[in-house]
């Protein structure tokens, strides 16, 4: 063991002593009693006397075991108090002293971790959406621009759609980048009328591919929550859906608590593995996850397959 290293498993040596000494001396009063070395109110008041010292010493022993355990349930990020008497804790010896540096060095972890998180989505938020506002800027002026050939407009077009589409992905990545972002920009919002805005925004960015999008609305309902992380996780399950039937009809469909995304193969579907599902499907997966809305994806008659999504609290459109 290295010097300075407490020792291990002192707590536990600290209380079998405490509680082989109570055994010991109640032994030692037992026979005294049955010799008549002492009289029996004497034997009852030595037992009384050796148990609540016993409680003292094992209430003393853990006594920092409990001021741990309280710093452990109410450590919170930035509080200098706690981080004190951490500080504290982490001078005493054997087993709470490891305890409590252990938890230090943990907490000091997460809290870097913390900071790292809010540095990088703060720093990729704007390093990389200015860009892409500029870019958008530039296309709107150059569809504008008078001559033009319709080469250079049909160009203008691509790049427009991969601009949206790349806004829609950072936007999809930071939302799963932040820890704490289940509470931001969160409302009531009726499903139907934020997919239908999503399938038109869908319907330019898929511009030019053989791809049909369809909204059926056999039911209409209302969720508590953000509607663009759920505009955002319909956009990946339609361009995965894109991705997978290659032409033909992506459907999406509002039934009571669930909307689905479905789309019919060319031939035979092979559906793939879950960890070879696509990035698409997989940012839809951690959005799922992270709100608690859960997705399932399987296959109808071997070529078509149905993304659904559930909502275990819808709530009615009048409210």
């Amino acid at each position: 063991m290295p010097r300075g290293e407490p020792a291990r498993g002192s707590f536990q040596r600290r209380l079998l002593l405490i509680f082989g000494m109570q055994l010991v001396a109640v032994t030692v009063v037992c026979l005294m009693g049955y010799y008549n070395v002492a009289p029996a109110a004497a034997v009852l008041l030595l037992i009384v006397i050796v148990s609540v010292l016993t409680w003292l010493a094992t209430e003393r022993a853990w006594r920092q075991v409990s001021a741990l355990a309280r710093w452990v349930g109410n450590w919170k990020e930035g509080q200098s108090d706690l981080d004190a008497q951490s500080d504290r804790l982490s001078q005493a010896r054997g087993d709470v002293g490891t305890l409590a540096r252990g938890f230090h060095n943990f907490a000091s972890r997460i809290a870097s971790y913390n900071e790292r998180e809010r540095n990088f989505t703060r720093d990729a938020s704007h390093e990389l959406r200015s860009p892409l506002t500029v870019i958008k800027m530039s296309t709107d002026m150059l569809s504008d621009e008078a001559g033009l050939s319709d080469f250079g407009k049909r160009s203008v077009q691509r790049i427009r759609r991969a601009t949206r589409e790349m806004e829609s992905l950072v936007e999809a990545l930071l939302i799963l980048a932040r820890e704490a972002d289940n509470g931001q920009g969160e409302q009531d919002f009726i499903v139907n009328e934020v997919l239908r805005d999503e399938l038109a925004n869908a319907r330019e960015m898929l511009h030019g591919h053989p791809i049909e999008l369809q909204l059926e609305e056999p039911a209409s309902f209302a969720l508590h929550g953000s509607p663009r992380v759920f505009a955002v996780l319909c956009w990946q399950l339609i361009r995965h859906a894109s991705q997978y039937t290659g032409q033909g009809v992506v459907q999406v469909t509002v039934t009571p608590g669930m909307v689905s995304v479905s789309a019919t193969a060319g031939g035979e579907y092979d559906p793939p593995s879950s960890g070879q599902r696509g990035f698409e499907y997989a940012i839809a997966q951690r959005i799922s996850e992270r709100f608690a809305w859960p997705l399932s994806l399987h296959v109808q008659g071997g070529n078509r397959y149905v993304a659904e999504i559930r909502f275990p609290r819808p709530l009615p459109v009048s409210a």
